[in-house]
């Protein structure tokens, strides 16, 4: 399902968002995002980013739970992933606060539910793409609940603001929708093709919204260079318990398959 934005509302209508959600486990929010804000944000990740490969920034931003220390891209030095990016973008801090952004959240897990920008990964910056260095082009079968199903935190609701559009050039989206309202029987160990699912394309600047309960798994580009770049900024909403500042991720649970 996709909302787009009528021209000379400030907001939009998300309502069918929430209902896709409620039904099928996720849906698209567009137009939320005029293209001189895209482009400003995304020179500002890049930046993060490049700060991050030469040192420059703390190494809070940086991963090795998702990410290798080692990984490479053109044969340089590459980060698939900026953690914490609110930290050192105002402008991700701002997009992630937007109305549009917060409603939908309180509007699927209620109006206490609030945003891990805080604490394990936070809202990061991720950057897919394929390559012989490379330590991130795709990931298998999975919820987001699965990363932590001890935790009191859910329910959850994850966002992914596209940058680049999604196409089986730069990977996409799998999804089995439904698949929120039960469990994981049967849910494959890697990254086998599910009966029933189906892709998920997004323009640059559509909001992606998934319930942390749903299938699913990111295909890996099958071009090369900058046709196979995917770049989003993530993160996700939560209705449970507050986490505590200081819990890190020594109890992340890393469970699918890349």
């Amino acid at each position: 399902m996709v909302v787009t934005v009528p021209d000379g509302r400030p907001f939009p209508d998300i309502g069918d968002v929430v209902a896709a959600v409620r039904a099928d486990g996720y849906g698209i929010l567009r137009g939320v995002f005029e293209e001189a804000e895209l482009a400003a944000l995304e020179a500002e990740l890049v930046d993060a980013q490049q700060q991050l490969v030469a040192g420059r920034l703390d190494g809070r931003h940086g991963t090795v739970v998702l990410d290798r220390p080692d990984a490479t891209v053109d044969g340089r030095p590459f980060a698939h992933y900026v953690t914490f990016a609110t930290e050192v973008s105002p402008l991700a801090d701002e997009a992630v606060h937007r109305p549009a952004m917060v409603e939908t959240a309180r509007a699927v897990l209620g109006p206490g539910a609030w945003l891990l920008d805080y604490e394990i990964f936070g809202v990061v910056y991720q950057d897919a793409r394929p390559g012989p260095g490379s330590a991130y082009s795709r990931i298998g079968w999975h919820t987001d609940h699965q990363s932590g199903p001890h935790l009191g935190i859910w329910p959850g609701l994850a966002f992914t603001l596209h940058l680049d559009p999604t196409s089986p050039a730069n990977g996409f989206l799998r999804v089995l929708p439904g698949s929120h309202r039960g469990g994981t029987d049967g849910m494959p160990p890697g990254f086998e093709r599910v009966p029933g699912e189906v892709a998920v394309y997004a323009e640059r600047g559509d909001v992606l919204f998934h319930h942390a309960d749903l299938w699913h798994a990111a295909a890996r580009a099958t071009d090369d260079g900058r046709a196979a770049v995917r770049r989003h900024l993530r993160g996700s909403w939560h209705g449970g318990a507050r986490i505590d500042v200081g819990h890190g991720t020594a109890d992340f649970v890393k469970n699918a398959r890349r």
